[in-house]
């Protein structure tokens, strides 16, 4: 991998400096804060290319600061919560983050995760093949430039919830089922994919539907998955 840089954001000094080590074994560098306020001041100081980023926190939690970070930055974030429930992952997908990590983790996977959204977030939108407009009744996607508009207003996404409509778009009319999105775009085995793929989802909708409630887009075919119009 070329150099990358990970902020790494925990109140526990001790998760932040193993972390560290993880990630400098495989020659990524590691910038590091104790908090949600900290980890803002660290992004606007360098260049950062995914956050590592705790929900407990004193002064500014992980949820609060992932939505702060999403209101201009779609830099990758992966969540680490104590808190294995459902609701708390939810949680942290619905405001923007892309993937999670339960501790105490395997390092392991930690890693793998991390150059998984790297690989995603460095080659956002890569197909093989040209690059190409893809214009669908006012839902347009620009694959060179990575952006979307929708009744001509822009549309911010995350890395992620590009990976999904750019996969749906440029097979407009394909309906393809959960485990189907996730391998495709997450590139790993799908397991109790259905809540990540349906809080993203949802998402898309919200940015890019006029009436979420009633897409004119993105549609579900019950009992399958899901697709674009044509």
């Amino acid at each position: 991998m070329e150099q990358y840089n990970v902020l790494v954001v925990d109140d526990e000094k001790e998760i932040r400096d193993a972390i560290e080590i993880y990630l400098k074994n495989e020659g990524i560098k590691v910038i590091k804060a104790a908090d949600g306020i900290e980890a803002i001041e660290k992004l606007n100081e360098q260049p950062v290319h995914l956050i590592l980023l705790d929900v407990m926190m004193p002064r500014q939690d992980g949820i609060t600061t992932t939505f702060r970070i999403r209101e201009d930055k779609n830099i990758p974030i992966i969540i680490l919560s104590a808190k294995a429930e459902d609701t708390d992952k939810i949680l942290g997908l619905q405001v923007g983050a892309d993937d999670y990590v339960t501790k105490p983790f395997n390092p392991l996977e930690l890693i793998a995760r991390v150059k998984s959204q790297l690989r995603r977030y460095v080659t956002l939108g890569t197909y093989e093949g040209k690059a190409k407009v893809i214009d669908l009744n006012g839902l347009t996607l620009d694959q060179s430039s990575k952006k979307v508009t929708a009744h001509g207003e822009p549309v911010k996404l995350t890395p992620i919830e590009y990976k999904i409509l750019e996969l749906l778009m440029t097979n407009a009319g394909r309906v393809f089922s959960i485990n189907d999105i996730y391998e495709r775009v997450w590139k790993e085995p799908s397991y109790n994919a259905e809540n990540t793929v349906a809080v993203h989802i949802r998402k898309i909708r919200e940015k890019i539907e006029i009436d979420p409630k009633n897409p004119r887009y993105l549609k579900v075919v019950w009992g399958i998955g899901y697709k674009i119009e044509k």
